[in-house]
């Protein structure tokens, strides 16, 4: 196969091939372009390799520009990036690794073509394009990369038992490529993965939660996660998802399966949003159900309290799994709190009360918990299902309503701490505070209206009721 016509689409592949033929070095595109390229999918980043420096030819192919392209220069790894518009070029000597048992970094030795391809992942990312004059353009696939494309499976070119040996995080790509490109996992290959599971504990968390986040960000995440469960994988870096699995009966009562559940809420999700952290909210929304699952005789199963004890539990997962410790947690953490209540207001007639305390509660997120409590509606039962969302429908109507008329999102006490302590002559003390809070809950009861002249109306009451006099001007 020659993909000639394909690289004249840029003339960077022309460039690098000219800057190798003026070194002296076979030059070629190699990896994951090469893949895309086949699969007519939009790429930026190109890797190049040459047999001899990648340094050398990274640099030759930056001088051939007349304006400054920037440089980057790796020493310790043999390679170079070069940045131009909005491409991102690596290149590197081709080489060969291996891996010690207990380390998670690489032995590396300079290398043929053909010892860098079989070096890596999966055969689809296996295959180069000569840029050399003699063959340019030709596709060099020595593991039937083109193969496993048409076949839409993941393989490995050695011995996968080998391959995931040597480099842990590639039974993590393994699932990433499949659920990215809804390909399957070759038997053999899978089988490996479960083998060599336990090896994932010599990757640092943050390269592991690199590859599960771009699992979360694909369209249907359900299918990268039930490979991470079926394979160990996921019970080596998450065990409170594996720990979500199951059905307990007891009397002929059964709950759902919680992991199965979150799954589909996470699919759910992903139909209306982009947003990884509020992906993650839907992973996380039922995290403590095991730990608070009880059995009633007179109800069944009952999971009282796991929206509080999941909140809880969300900064020591994030921690663990080096996620940010930010307001990204903090917003999913919110969300977990929160997931409940939405849910609880269409089983009931709603009141103002009730919604001006979701507004107050959810601030600028009550959007994003909307589509996450709709998310969380399944069943089997369609009219069920389609019953829950119409109501929905009228709780968001109502929530309009009561925040155009109320102004509660993010509100502030129209009174605040400072004007207290000045009208009153007090000092900063606790009974600032309470006199803060019953405003509040005034204006969230609805007793009084949110603006300033109600508010201090209801303070000089409170105060009075307190012993408290306003000090004389």
């Amino acid at each position: 196969m020659n993909l000639k016509s394909r690289l004249d689409e840029h003339e960077i592949f022309e460039r690098v091939g000219s800057a190798g033929k003026r070194l002296g070095l076979k030059t070629y595109v190699v990896g994951g372009y090469v893949r895309d390229l086949i699969l007519n999918r939009p790429s930026k980043d190109i890797d190049f390799t040459c047999v001899g420096s990648g340094i050398a030819l990274a640099q030759e192919v930056a001088k051939s520009f007349e304006q400054h392209v920037p440089l980057s220069v790796f020493k310790n790894f043999g390679t170079a990036m070069l940045k131009l518009d909005d491409w991102e070029l690596e290149f590197v000597g081709a080489r060969k690794e291996s891996y010690r048992l207990e380390s998670r970094k690489p032995i590396v030795e300079d290398g043929s073509l053909e010892e860098d391809l079989e070096r890596r992942d999966f055969t689809i990312n296996a295959m180069a394009i000569s840029l050399n004059p003699e063959d340019y353009g030709e596709l060099i696939d020595p593991f039937d990369g083109v193969g496993d494309i048409k076949r839409k499976n993941i393989k490995t070119p050695l011995e996968p038992g080998i391959t995931f040996s040597d480099d842990p995080l590639r039974m993590m790509r393994a699932v990433r490529f499949a659920a990215q490109l809804t390909f399957d996992i070759d038997a053999d290959t899978f089988f490996a993965l479960s083998e060599n599971a336990s090896r994932l504990q010599i990757i640092s968390a943050e390269r592991i939660i690199d590859e599960l986040n771009k699992i979360i960000m694909t369209p249907k995440p359900s299918y990268g996660f039930k490979l991470l469960f079926a394979s160990k994988l996921l019970h080596e870096f998450f065990p409170e998802m594996v720990e979500l699995q199951g059905v307990d009966s007891v009397d002929d009562k059964s709950h759902k399966d919680n992991f199965y559940h979150t799954l589909q809420v996470l699919d759910n999700v992903c139909l209306t949003t982009d947003n990884l952290w509020l992906r993650w909210a839907a992973i996380m929304h039922d995290i403590a159900k095991p730990a608070t699952k009880r059995f009633n005789p007179k109800v069944g199963w009952t999971f009282h309290g796991h929206e509080d004890k999941g909140a809880r539990m969300t900064p020591h997962i994030f921690r663990r799994l080096k996620l940010p410790m930010d307001d990204r947690m903090k917003y999913v953490q919110k969300l977990v709190r929160l997931h409940l209540r939405p849910i609880a207001l269409v089983k009931v007639e709603v009141t103002d009360s009730a919604l001006r305390r979701l507004l107050f509660d959810s601030g600028d997120d009550i959007d994003d918990l909307m589509k996450l409590c709709r998310a969380d509606i399944t069943s089997k039962n369609n009219k069920k299902v389609q019953r829950y969302l119409e109501n929905f429908d009228k709780v968001e109507e109502k929530l309009k309503e009561v925040e155009e008329k109320d102004q509660v999102r993010n509100f502030q006490p129209p009174v605040s701490g400072e004007e207290i302590m000045a009208i009153f002559g007090l000092p900063p003390s606790k009974i600032i505070g309470e006199i803060k809070e019953e405003i509040k809950e005034a204006i969230l009861e609805g007793k009084i209206q949110n603006n300033p002249e109600s508010a201090r109306e209801l303070m000089f009451e409170i105060a009075l009721s307190k012993g408290i006099t306003p000090i004389q001007n």
